[in-house]
């Protein structure tokens, strides 16, 4: 699933870029450095997924991150997630009980609602 439309402005999809990217790795970070590294490296030898990629293989990124974690996969997305909805403003709701809800659903909602609302992220 590709995230971001040749119609979308650039600017504004770097920006969601830069803001998943950051989210991304401040979960991995959870984990401490050599995991997220080791992540990181399996992401790219294993799967083809180059840590600036993330945002256009979002779906092949979530795949790959439960290969390797398994269950603990969706820890992580939990948390990218509540990243994500902290910095555009909106209260993060995870709802478990809906199995077909997929963490690729949750970023587009979001970027999405970055782009109605034209919010540039910006870190002060």
């Amino acid at each position: 699933m590709k995230l971001f439309t040749l119609e979308s402005p650039p600017a504004r999809n770097r920006d969601f870029e830069k803001l998943l990217l950051e989210a991304v790795d401040e979960a991995l970070s959870s984990l401490g450095d050599s995991s997220k590294q080791a992540i990181y490296f399996c992401l790219e030898k294993n799967f083809a997924i180059k840590k600036h990629d993330i945002p256009n293989k979002i779906q092949e990124f979530a795949n790959a991150l439960e290969n390797i974690l398994g269950g603990g996969a969706k820890i992580l997305e939990i948390q990218i997630m509540k990243h994500i909805y902290e910095e555009v403003g909106h209260d993060f709701k995870y709802f478990p009980d809906k199995d077909d809800l997929l963490f690729s659903e949750y970023v587009e909602a979001a970027y999405l609602h970055v782009r109605k609302f034209r919010l540039t992220y910006v870190r002060i």
